[in-house]
């Protein structure tokens, strides 16, 4: 068993809990709780399960015990792809008490065995070592920053404590079903791997997260409207990574042909709807905007200023974007006399 990773953090103001009242987050509640960490909850009911209703209840009740705000949020997702859409929901929902109450940072119960399952599944998936390591014990999704303070906590220890102190909780029966590709690698590979090698595998895991901020440069991209771009990183694997991560947090997932594609730089078109363009110094992305009659002086000036030919369709129709396209192209500005 370990301590909560990021204890001087956590000790820097308020934090908010995301809590489902399952084994990982009141675990985590309840440690929180130990450590005098300053802390409110925030609980999202999809209403999948007859007992969500009653979780719901739970968190209220166990909030107001603790004298802490406990934010409920209530939704129906229908339809496919039930665990994006849900996962993007409960991030809208957390993102808005985060900013409205002022949070410093959202926590989450990922613990060990949720990243070795990650892990597994990234690596059936022929994926890299940043997309490997999507659980992080210090992250950030757009303007909110993550901390896991149980990610060197296995499922075991984590069931360990809660029997030891006598912590209700509740149990999600669909963790059983083999059917979630999840469910599949925890009872078939993960839970046996961790329960001989835990040791080694939680090391494993500092030494990777170590070595991937040493390899991984993050790219931040600034937004106007539809228009987004950011600088380069230094090496094409930041690169591709930083653009995947883009589209993550949009709802779209690039295609390895798409990431291959995006690792000889240039313009490249996005689900029919997008395009991307790679510069020496800056990645630009923005609607394709195709068929556009464009004066004589515009096509001349972006032919001059080497702007992508997919790009300048998008960019006649939007003059603040094109204003700054000029401006990081070093254009001079325009002389105005009055």
């Amino acid at each position: 068993m370990s301590d909560l990773l990021h204890l001087d953090l956590l000790k820097k103001g308020r934090v908010l809990l995301a809590f489902s009242g399952g084994v990982d987050s009141t675990a985590l509640f309840h440690l929180l709780i130990e450590h005098n960490i300053a802390f409110d909850i925030a609980h999202v009911n999809y209403h999948t399960r007859a007992s969500s209703d009653d979780e719901e209840q739970s968190a209220e009740a166990l909030a107001l015990t603790h004298g802490l705000s406990c934010y409920t949020h209530s939704c129906r997702l229908g339809g496919v792809n039930f665990e994006h859409r849900a996962r993007e929901e409960r991030y809208r929902f957390f993102s808005y008490l985060m900013k409205k109450h002022s949070y410093r940072y959202l926590l989450t119960a990922h613990q060990l065995n949720d990243r070795l399952e990650w892990l597994m599944m990234q690596i059936c998936r022929g994926s890299g070592l940043p997309e490997m390591l999507g659980i992080r014990s210090h992250d950030r999704r757009d303007e909110i920053e993550i901390l896991r303070p149980l990610l060197e906590w296995d499922r075991d220890s984590i069931e360990a404590y809660l029997a030891e102190h006598n912590i209700p909780h509740h149990i999600d029966q669909s963790n059983a079903d083999e059917r979630y590709t999840r469910n599949f690698f925890r009872h078939r590979y993960s839970a046996p791997m961790m329960r001989d090698y835990r040791d080694a595998i939680r090391r494993s895991f500092r030494y990777l997260e170590e070595d991937n901020e040493s390899l991984i440069e993050s790219m931040e991209f600034i937004t106007l409207d539809t228009f987004s771009y950011a600088p380069n990183p230094a090496n094409i694997r930041s690169l591709v990574y930083g653009i995947d991560a883009f589209f993550k947090h949009r709802g779209y997932l690039l295609s390895q042909h798409d990431k291959e594609a995006l690792k000889c730089g240039g313009e490249h078109i996005i689900s029919r709807h997008t395009v991307v363009s790679i510069e020496d110094n800056y990645t630009f992305i923005a609607p394709y905007e195709h068929n556009v009659v464009m004066d004589k002086g515009f096509r001349e000036e972006c032919r001059g200023l080497k702007v992508g030919t997919k790009l300048r369709g998008y960019l006649y129709g939007s003059p603040e974007a094109w204003s700054i396209m000029r401006r990081l192209k070093g254009a001079p500005t325009p002389l105005r006399f009055d």
